[in-house]
């Protein structure tokens, strides 16, 4: 509606531009989707008509390129695979002379080669895709009859890589030639209508078999001394863990008795510094026990003091005292002693003779005491040797007399009094007197009273 509303308002001159200028595009594009050709990366395009180079065609894989129109024209190559079915009978070489029929398949394809490709253009252009087949297996097949008359049926069977690999050394030149390339060549069989193949087979297989075993007992020794180095390695890796956990073991334990003994040493010090300490303590204790001791000495022999000084005292005051009753009955004594010293001296003043009566009186005592001294002298058995005069006789007889004698002196020299004088006086006094007395009568008053 929109369409006819516009074309209802337009001008109808610019009605007929625009539907001319549209119908030019419309032409233009048409034009250009006709004579411009695209090509198939999988193809190749072979555009002829006009010169190019030393050659009347040119070629476009992939890409674009415009066609002119009436002068070129363009036609089809495919580029893809193409399976070739083979199957060849002929004689084998190596002096065999033994048929053997071969089949296979081929893949096969144009070359895109710049150098080569030419070669296919100007075989199978615009020929049916069988053409190209047909020849490629015929080629093909050619190569494999040649190299199957240079090859032993052993060969062939027993090594196929290197079979293929001569049969496209054979056909490449031929297949350049053509334009064409081999991919790839898989022989699918070989036999022979005489089995001659199948007991090559047979034996290959049994060779193959007893290789095998022989592979497989070689490969199971190898296993084997694998096992037994692993075993080996194993044992020795064990044994080395075994004396590494023995060693580990010995140290630990070393290294337990070393804490043992250290601990034991510890223990030992520490009873030592204990037992130390302890014998500090005790003589510690003892010297504070001395200290209490002395003090308590100090403290008894300051109250022993006290009290010795206090007795000591009170003796000193008794003794004092008893000195004191003492000098008083001594000098009550000395003065009653002086007293008869006076009375005596008076006497003796009086009459000179009394002191020798006093001597006399005293003497018995003094000749007690002094025999006292000798009394107990003891001479035992005394033998006496005399010359026959008897004076050793006489003089063991008068041996005591002379002691009293002699201590009769000792007296004389301790007293000043001469003994023998003495005893002389008061003897002859006493012998004067009672010859006065024999001489004298005597008065009535002087008898004595009845």
């Amino acid at each position: 509606m929109f369409a006819m509303i516009l074309a209802a308002n337009l001008d109808p001159t610019y009605l007929i531009i625009g539907g001319g200028a549209l119908a030019l595009i419309l032409g233009a594009v048409i034009a250009i989707a006709k004579y411009v050709v695209v090509g198939n990366p999988s193809e190749m395009l072979v555009i002829s008509g006009r010169k190019s180079g030393d050659r009347g065609y040119r070629t476009l894989i992939g890409g674009y390129t415009i066609v002119v129109p009436l002068i070129e024209k363009v036609a089809k190559i495919s580029l893809k695979n193409m399976q070739v079915a083979l199957e060849v009978r002929a004689q084998a070489g190596g002096g065999t002379m033994i048929p053997v029929t071969v089949t296979g398949v081929a893949n096969v394809k144009v070359s895109s080669d710049p150098d080569t490709r030419g070669n296919a253009i100007e075989r199978f252009l615009d020929q049916p895709l069988d053409e190209m087949r047909r020849v490629s297996r015929e080629t093909l097949e050619g190569g494999l009859r040649a190299v199957i008359g240079k090859m032993t049926p052993e060969e062939i069977v027993e090594d196929r890589d290197l079979f293929v690999a001569t049969v496209m050394k054979e056909v490449t030149d031929d297949f350049r030639k053509l334009g064409l390339v081999i991919d790839s060549v898989n022989i699918q069989n070989v036999n022979d209508e005489e089995q001659y193949l199948e007991s090559i087979a047979r034996k290959a297989s049994a060779n193959v078999r007893a290789q095998a075993r022989q592979y497989e007992a070689e490969r199971k020794a190898e296993a084997d001394v694998k096992e037994a180095e692993a075993q080996a390695l194993s044992r020795k890796a064990q044994a080395e863990r075994d004396a590494e956990a023995r060693t580990a073991e010995a140290a630990s334990r070393q290294k337990s008795e070393n804490a043992r003994i250290a601990a034991d040493k510890s223990i030992a010090e520490a009873d030592n510094d204990l037992r130390v300490r302890k014998a500090e303590l005790v003589r510690e204790a003892s010297l504070k026990e001395a200290e209490r001791n002395r003090a308590a000495a100090e403290a008894e022999a300051a109250r022993l003091d006290a009290t010795e000084v206090a007795k000591a005292n009170a003796e000193r005051d008794i003794a004092k005292a008893k000195a004191a009753g003492d000098a008083a009955s001594v000098y009550e004594e000395g003065k009653s002693r002086a007293a008869a010293i006076e009375e005596i001296g008076r006497a003796i003043q009086k009459n000179p003779d009394a002191l020798k009566v006093m001597m006399v009186e005293m003497l018995p005592n003094i000749v007690k005491e002094l025999a006292g001294t000798i009394k107990d002298v003891n001479l035992g058995d005394v033998t006496v040797i005399d010359g026959g005069t008897g004076s050793a006789m006489a003089g063991a007889a008068t041996g005591k007399a002379k002691m009293l004698a002699e201590s009769l002196g000792i007296l004389e020299g301790v007293t000043g009094v001469d003994m023998r004088e003495l005893a002389q006086s008061v003897a002859g006094s006493i012998v004067d007197k009672r010859a006065t007395e024999q001489s004298t009568p005597v008065s009535k008053d002087d008898e004595p009273k009845q």
